[in-house]
């Protein structure tokens, strides 16, 4: 019974479309008939409303956080489940239809619940090829990816020191590969952008 709990309860957390709700609420728009499409906050900057984005990413970004920080707290055993379920929930609603956001700031919001130190290296990798390529949809697939191949680094080290095994818990990087792979399917609209030259890129 806990699996099913902590799955819908996850999933349901994951699936709140803060973009369609906040938009909807104080620009009376629809998000999904602006810009992308998409009920994310980089859309939602794109109705003008800077307060609007920001709410929306920090949204989010705790959709993700807080059922994987309670389950972790109460059912620690049930962790990767209640990450993916969450993180699927963002990018498959049930409220819309499955089409849902690309699940950048949700995933934020699972690994920073899963390990500050990842969620600081993502988004220092991210503000870094940002600002070299401009791109939201680069520096949000290659921060993934980073976050994976450092965690998998590390794991590998760990798990050959069998004397820092017990003291040191890292996040699977089999889970976090699975979302760096989503991340990219979910990008696969900016991936023909970029190779067209049509990819609008960030104003910093």
């Amino acid at each position: 019974m806990e699996y099913f709990i902590i799955l819908f309860l996850s999933y349901l957390s994951g699936s709140i479309p803060f973009g369609l709700i906040l938009t909807k609420l104080f620009s009376k728009k629809d998000i999904r008939k602006i810009g992308s499409g998409n009920i994310g906050a980089t859309n939602v900057l794109r109705t003008g409303n800077k307060y609007l984005a920001a709410a929306t990413l920090v949204f989010d970004v705790l959709k993700g956080y807080v059922p994987v920080t309670l389950v972790m707290q109460y059912f620690p055993d049930l962790i990767e489940l209640s990450c993916i379920a969450a993180f699927l929930g963002h990018l498959f609603p049930f409220w819309l239809k499955f089409k849902g956001g690309k699940g950048v700031a949700t995933y934020l919001g699972i690994i920073t619940a899963l390990s500050i130190q990842l969620c600081f290296l993502f988004i220092f990798t991210w503000i870094i090829v940002s600002l070299i390529f401009k791109y939201s949809s680069v520096s949000s697939m290659f921060a993934s990816l980073t976050v994976f191949v450092v965690n998998f680094l590390r794991e590998t080290v760990i798990s050959s020191d069998v004397s820092i095994i017990s003291t040191i818990k890292i996040p699977d990087s089999g889970i976090l590969f699975f979302f760096s792979i989503l991340i990219i399917f979910t990008h696969r609209k900016n991936i023909i952008k970029l190779k067209n030259k049509k990819e609008s890129k960030i104003k910093i």
